[in-house]
């Protein structure tokens, strides 16, 4: 099997126009979309970006790994103890090493493992391709390591996995000058009015409106696409450009990489998936442009599979799933079997045959900048999200929130 793996880092679905979004900035992953399988409810077990990628290459919840934080003991893996053998179990449990055992080759082109001296999510790579630049690099420095790739390897493997990191859709917004501002003028998202902008102006926090760099309440000039503090409706839409900007500009480049498939003559036999680490806060519960909480913005991510020839392609699921689910269900897509200590579950069968096949509810997890859990569940055809905040991260947050996510998608509250 051959899969190539497109993770775009804080990619919130409702920004693309298969999700339903009212700009254009996704045409080419919209395509992939309407030829696959759309996901609506892929939820990470655990939020941001070193405990979801943990959570997805070990396939367990970070309570079980120990990596629940960006820093301190909790960003680092529970010791093993006496117990640890010649490898850890990153290796003998992970994903990468459940592909290889399946026979594929497995790379990645990400620069995540050193930007978070996450070293452990390295393990049972055969290749690591790292551009360098921690987590600031465009689309423009990732895409072309991925054809270069893909042209020179590609072809001569009868399985591989290769993994492809882009950070376009992170802070500080960064799509170069000469792309223009495609957005300029666009509608933007409609739930901000004057009177919640207030209300978020009088309130505090690290990535408030007051404060949407993290403790500061001053611009960079070096990113004129997120301009500082959000004092006016023309500000906010400013920030909301510039991640639709970097979208835009993301997905162009993903554009190129599918026609290099086509050129080399793999695109009728690659699976292409795309997802996220996570999403993004873009002024929903006064969180601007990060992702901090166990919120619905910040769990749910996107997920796209391109699987060819697969009978059910054109399709949306709508069933409940971890990320780490799909992770065991491509495990055993690709003729692997999936790890006794993995907390994820397989929907292959289910997959392959059209139908939907998910969990009862998901509990999602945040440690880094709050410490909350989430409850996701329906109830009588609803859809509910349940947070409990155990430390508030100096923001302004209740200890409960409930939210009716068909009638409440964008919480100001």
């Amino acid at each position: 099997m051959k899969i190539l793996f497109v993770d775009i880092d804080s990619l919130r679905p409702d920004h693309l126009g298969c999700y339903g979004y009212l700009r254009n900035t996704s045409p080419n992953m919209d395509r992939l979309a309407n030829m696959g399988v759309r996901f609506e409810n892929v939820y990470i077990s655990d939020s941001p970006c070193l405990p979801s990628r943990t959570a997805l290459w070990s396939g367990q919840h970070g309570f079980r790994t120990g990596v629940v934080d960006h820093g301190g003991h909790a960003a680092v893996p529970f010791s093993e103890g006496a117990k640890r053998g010649f490898r850890d179990k990153f290796y003998s449990d992970g994903w990468m090493k459940a592909l290889r055992d399946a026979g594929h080759l497995t790379a990645t082109i990400s620069s995540f493992g050193e930007r978070h001296s996450a070293w452990h999510w390295y393990a049972g790579f055969n290749e690591v391709i790292n551009p360098g630049l921690l987590g600031m690099e465009r689309a423009d420095q990732v895409v072309p390591l991925a054809i270069e790739w893909l042209t020179r390897r590609a072809r001569n493997v009868p399985n591989w996995f290769l993994h492809v990191n882009l950070w376009d859709t992170h802070t500080p917004y960064r799509a170069p000058t000469s792309f223009g501002e495609p957005f300029i003028g666009e509608p933007a998202p409609g739930w901000l009015d004057e009177v919640v902008l207030a209300r978020f102006r009088a309130s505090f926090g690290p990535h408030s409106a007051r404060e949407p760099t993290g403790f500061e309440a001053r611009g960079d000039p070096a990113f004129p696409r997120q301009p500082g503090p959000i004092e006016s409706l023309a500000n906010a839409a400013a920030w909301w450009n510039g991640y639709d900007t970097g979208l835009r500009y993301l997905d162009d480049w993903l554009g190129r990489l599918f026609e290099t498939l086509e050129e080399i003559g793999l695109a009728a036999e690659t699976t292409i998936v795309i997802s996220a680490d996570h999403g993004e806060n873009l002024g929903e519960l006064n969180v601007w442009a990060d992702h901090q909480t166990a919120d619905q913005l910040t769990h749910r991510v996107p997920l796209i599979v391109y699987l060819p020839n697969h009978p059910s392609n054109g399709r949306v699921d709508r069933a409940l799933h971890y990320q780490f689910d799909w992770a065991a269900t491509l495990v055993e897509l690709a003729g692997g079997h999936v790890p006794e200590a993995w907390d994820g579950a397989s929907f292959a069968a289910p997959f392959m045959d059209g139908s939907e096949a998910g969990r009862e509810h998901l509990i999602l997890s945040h440690g880094a900048w709050s410490c909350q859990r989430g409850i996701r569940f329906s109830q009588d055809g609803r859809d509910f999200l349940l947070i409990v905040t155990y430390h508030d991260g100096y923001k302004d947050f209740p200890q409960l929130m409930l939210y009716e996510l068909s009638t409440d998608p964008h919480p100001a509250d």
